[in-house]
């Protein structure tokens, strides 16, 4: 009696990733040469707006087998270019129906469909590539990271500039103690109200308007309590609502903070306070002030994280000679500064640093753009660096900040709890009740 040794498609990249990584041990050779890792992986994308138009295309040269959005006119626009792929606008139904053809997964939609989205294809053994933040609650984000480990897919949180060449010379230049031991960093992003259209639309639209006739809302608004459409929802504004987003510290803190945490190997903070405007019920601050306390890590002391939102350069970050950017981060060591955005860095004070020479380089450059790396990875070619186990932490602290703004006061945080132990108001924050028939 012979046995099959016939390898379904998932079976072949898993096995294609775990060489990659060093751990493939024994098994049908034959079988493991003919899935070269070169082969093309079959790509759903969910999520086709804005953010989700660029990931589509950034993923475009693998094999794009499903569209899907709540809105029929993107999935109809896109259809066009991908004649292969078929379109849906419920992503349930698309797993159902497609799940043996699907490898891997691009999630692009508002905070508050991303983890039933991630953690619905994650158990079902597809690779997860998701947009920032991770989730929109810390019990979400906790939940994604564990499904990752136990699934063992390869996942990549969308934080772009983690590919960039800037942001891995600026790690060198930390880690190679440069500026000395780092005990502060000011983060900051002066926009006011983040990219808000419109400003003006605060309260909760009580007047329900027309729903397009393309746009299943229902679907859109998901595990979220149900809200009469309007277009400061969709699709513009969701950032800047508490029900469907996390406002512009969930929107850009991803993004600034993910340089503080790759050079400094931060966690989870012990500790979190705000100052702020007024907390209104339904909808995000337009400015925000946010004081995170990490522990010592190993050699490197503890260190103070300050966010500052919606003004101008941080008169904090003046006074201590920092640059008058938009955005930017001010790593204070022990030895000097040093000032980076996306695109830039510079070492202060700089007559200090006239002639300084960086440090040899020791993080690789990525394998082209941030999705890439990913959708490589998942063949076993290389590996991701924003991987859950990493984002979780990062996006934790995020929705901390607030957390402790709409709690108002400061929060003790116990990471192996998931808990605040000095107020018992924040469990609201932390995991919020699904709308009926949504569930993780």
């Amino acid at each position: 009696m012979s046995i099959s040794t016939k390898l379904t498609r998932r079976e072949m990249l898993q096995r294609s990733t775990l060489a990659g990584a060093g751990l493939w041990l024994g098994g049908n050779t034959t079988q493991a040469e003919s899935n070269s890792p070169n082969e093309k992986l079959n790509i759903a994308c969910i999520g086709l707006g804005n953010q989700g138009q660029a990931n589509l295309g950034l993923v475009s040269s693998q094999n794009i087998v499903g569209l899907c959005d709540v809105d029929s006119a993107r999935t109809d626009k896109y259809q066009a270019k991908y004649p292969g792929a078929k379109s849906f606008a419920d992503f349930r139904v698309m797993l159902d129906k497609l799940e043996n053809q699907i490898d891997a997964v691009v999630v692009t939609t508002p905070n508050h469909t991303h983890a039933t989205i991630a953690i619905n294809a994650m158990r079902r053994g597809k690779h997860v590539y998701c947009e920032k933040p991770l989730a929109h609650s810390i019990h979400e984000v906790r939940a994604m990271q564990r499904v990752a480990r136990e699934e063992k897919v390869v996942t990549q949180m969308g934080t772009q500039n983690h590919a960039g060449d800037n942001y891995r010379r600026t790690v060198e230049l930390i880690r190679s103690g440069a500026i000395g031991d780092v005990k502060q960093v000011h983060v900051w992003f002066g926009r006011p109200g983040g990219w808000r259209r419109y400003k003006h639309v605060v309260d909760r639209p009580k007047e329900p308007q027309p729903i397009p006739k393309t746009l299943n809302w229902d679907l859109w608004v998901g595990p979220a309590p149900m809200q009469n459409f309007h277009p400061c929802y969709h699709p513009h504004d969701w950032h800047y609502w508490w029900d469907f987003g996390n406002g512009t510290l969930g929107n850009m803190g991803c993004h600034y903070m993910d340089l503080i945490f790759w050079s400094l190997d931060l966690q989870y903070p012990n500790s979190v306070e705000t100052k702020g405007p007024k907390l209104h019920p339904d909808s995000t601050p337009f400015w925000l002030d946010c004081h995170w306390q990490f522990p010592a890590r190993g050699s490197q002391p503890p260190v103070e994280v300050v966010w500052y939102h919606g003004r101008n350069t941080p008169e904090p970050v003046l006074k201590l000679g920092g640059p008058e950017w938009a955005a930017g981060i001010l790593f204070v060591g022990t030895e000097g500064m040093l000032a980076a955005d996306y695109n830039k860095r510079v070492l202060l004070p700089e007559e200090k640093f006239a002639g300084f020479k960086a440090p040899p380089e020791s993080i690789p450059p990525a394998i082209g753009n941030h999705r890439r790396e990913w959708f490589e990875a998942c063949k076993g070619n290389g590996k991701t660096l924003c991987h859950f186990d990493y984002a979780a932490p990062l996006t934790e602290t995020i929705l901390l900040g607030n957390l402790a703004f709409r709690v108002g006061e400061k929060v003790e945080w116990d990471a192996d709890k998931v808990a605040a132990t000095n107020t018992d108001q924040a469990a609201q924050y932390i995991q919020r009740e699904y709308r009926k028939g949504w569930t993780l």
